[in-house]
C-alpha cells in the first residue's frame, strides 16, 4: 500500500536526526568541531478534490531532510600554554596542505611540529602562512609551510647606539665620568665601547669614544679612539649642541654623533666588515638622553640595535598571526605569519573529515589574508578552540528524534494491521 511510504519517510528522517545528534555527542571533545543539525521539509502533497469553497483538499506524502546546518559560532578558547597551539577568535579558517598538495581549511588549532620543525596538524597536514626573511614577513608571496624549529638567526651589525646618562653639574673642572656599552659587528662579535666625559668648564664637557685596541688592527696602547668632541649644556642642564674634534661648526643633538668603527685606516681583527655607527642623543620624544644636573654622574641605560648570531629558544604567536621567535642572542625576529581564509557562505562548505572543510560552488572560493583584517578573526596563541556542541541541547534533540521514530514506527504497525484486516476481508 502506498500509505507505508509516509511513515517510512518519517522513520528515515528520525534515523538521520539520531545519527546527526550521535555524531555531535561523539565529537564533544574534538577541538574546532562545529555542531550540526538537520532541517526538514514535507514531501509534495498530492492534490485531490476541492471543497465547496474551491480550496484544494491535499494529503501529505511524508518528510525529507531539507539541509544540514552547521553552527559556526565560536567554541570556548582554552589555554594550553603550548607554543604551537592556536585558536581563532572570530571568523575564519586556518589553511593547511595535505599529502596531495591541495589546501584544506580547519578551525582546529591543535598544531604540533614535525621532525623538520614545521607546524602540522595531528594528522600531518602542514600549516601554511607567509614566510619571513631576516625577520621581515613577505605577505605578497605565496603561502608556504611555517618553520619554527632548528633555526639560527644571522648576526646583525649595530648601526645605532644610545646612552642615557647624567653628568654632575656640581663637578669640578677636570672631574670625569664614563659609560660603556656593547656593539656587534657583521660577524656577530661583541665589542665594548667606552665613553669618557671630562668637565672642562661650566656647562661644558668633552667626550671620547674608544674601542679596545686588541679588537682592531693597527691599534696602539690599550684603547683606540673612535671619536671625540665637546658637549655643551644650557643653564637648565639640557644638551644644546656638540662640537666634534677638528670640526668647524656645532651640531644639534638631533643629528647625533657619527662614528666609524673601527677608525679609518684600521680593520676589525676578526675580519668583520667596518660599520658606521650613529650615537643618538635624543629619544623618540625628542628629549636629549645626556643631561647635566646637580646629582652624581651616572649611566642610567644603554642600548644598541645589533645582535650576535643565535639559535631559536622560544616562539609565540601574536594576534595578527605573526610568529615571533626569541633567539639565544636575545634577538627577537618574525619567523612567518599564519594565513587565515574566509568564505562568502560558510554553510556551503563541505566537511571532509579530520576537522577539514573544502569549498564548494555554494561557499565560494577561499579569500586568504591576515588575521584581524577583512572580517577575519584574530589568533590567540597557546590556546585551542573547543567543540561548540552543547550536551543539554543534544539530549533534547535526542529525545525528540527518539519519540518521532517511535511514533512513525507505530504508524507502520497500524498500516500493517489495516492491510492484514483488508486481506482477511477479501479471503
Amino acid at each position: 500500500m502506498g500509505s507505508f511510504s509516509t511513515p517510512l519517510s518519517g522513520l528515515t528522517a528520525a534515523q538521520q536526526q539520531l545519527q546527526t545528534v550521535s555524531n555531535n555527542l561523539a565529537n564533544v571533545g574534538t577541538d574546532g568541531y562545529k555542531d550540526r543539525n538537520l532541517t526538514f521539509s514535507d514531501i509534495f502533497s498530492q492534490t485531490g478534490a476541492t471543497n465547496g469553497s474551491g480550496d484544494p483538499m491535499q494529503t501529505g506524502s511524508g518528510v525529507s531532510v531539507a539541509s544540514t546546518v552547521s553552527d559556526f559560532t565560536e567554541g570556548n578558547l582554552t589555554a594550553t600554554n603550548t607554543s604551537s597551539n592556536m585558536a581563532l577568535s572570530g571568523s575564519g579558517f586556518f589553511v593547511t596542505e595535505g599529502a596531495g598538495g591541495l589546501p584544506n581549511y580547519t578551525r582546529a588549532g591543535d598544531f604540533t611540529t614535525n621532525k623538520a620543525g614545521q607546524l602540522v596538524t595531528p594528522n600531518g597536514e602542514l600549516l601554511l602562512g607567509y614566510p619571513a626573511t631576516g625577520g621581515v614577513v613577505n605577505t605578497s608571496g605565496s603561502l608556504q609551510p611555517l618553520q619554527v624549529g632548528s633555526l639560527t638567526s644571522q648576526a646583525v651589525a649595530s648601526t645605532t647606539m644610545q646612552i642615557s646618562a647624567n653628568l654632575d653639574a656640581g663637578a669640578a673642572v677636570g672631574d670625569t665620568a664614563s659609560s660603556t656599552l656593547p656593539v656587534y659587528d657583521s660577524l656577530g662579535t661583541s665589542h665594548t665601547l667606552s665613553v669618557s666625559y671630562v668637565k672642562t668648564a661650566p656647562n661644558t664637557w668633552t667626550y671620547t669614544v674608544t674601542i679596545p685596541s686588541a679588537d682592531v688592527t693597527g691599534g696602539t696602547g690599550t684603547t683606540t679612539t673612535l671619536g671625540s668632541g665637546t658637549m655643551n649644556f644650557s643653564g637648565e642642564g639640557v644638551l644644546t649642541s656638540t662640537e666634534p674634534t677638528g670640526g668647524t661648526a656645532t651640531v644639534l643633538p638631533s643629528a647625533g654623533i657619527a662614528l666609524t668603527v673601527p677608525p679609518t685606516g684600521s680593520t676589525f681583527a676578526n675580519g668583520a666588515l667596518p660599520m658606521t655607527l650613529t650615537w643618538n642623543l635624543q629619544d623618540g620624544s625628542g628629549n636629549t638622553t645626556i643631561t647635566q644636573s646637580a646629582t652624581p654622574s651616572a649611566t642610567i641605560d644603554t642600548s644598541t640595535n645589533g645582535f650576535a648570531s643565535g639559535t631559536l629558544s622560544t616562539y609565540s604567536v601574536e594576534p595578527d598571526g605573526t610568529i615571533d621567535g626569541t633567539f639565544s642572542s636575545g634577538n627577537t625576529l618574525a619567523l612567518g605569519q599564519v594565513a587565515v581564509a574566509s568564505f562568502a557562505n560558510t554553510q556551503g562548505l563541505a566537511n571532509t573529515g579530520n576537522n577539514n572543510y573544502q569549498p564548494t560552488a555554494a561557499s565560494g572560493g577561499a579569500v586568504i589574508g591576515l588575521a584581524g583584517t577583512g572580517g577575519r578573526g584574530t589568533i590567540v596563541g597557546g590556546s585551542v578552540e573547543q567543540s561548540n556542541v552543547d550536551i543539554a541541547t543534544e539530549f533534547a534533540r535526542l529525545i525528540v528524534a527518539q519519540q518521532a521514530y517511535s511514533a512513525n514506527a507505530k504508524s507502520v504497525t497500524t498500516f500493517n494491521q489495516v492491510s492484514q484486516a483488508t486481506l482477511a476481508m477479501i479471503q
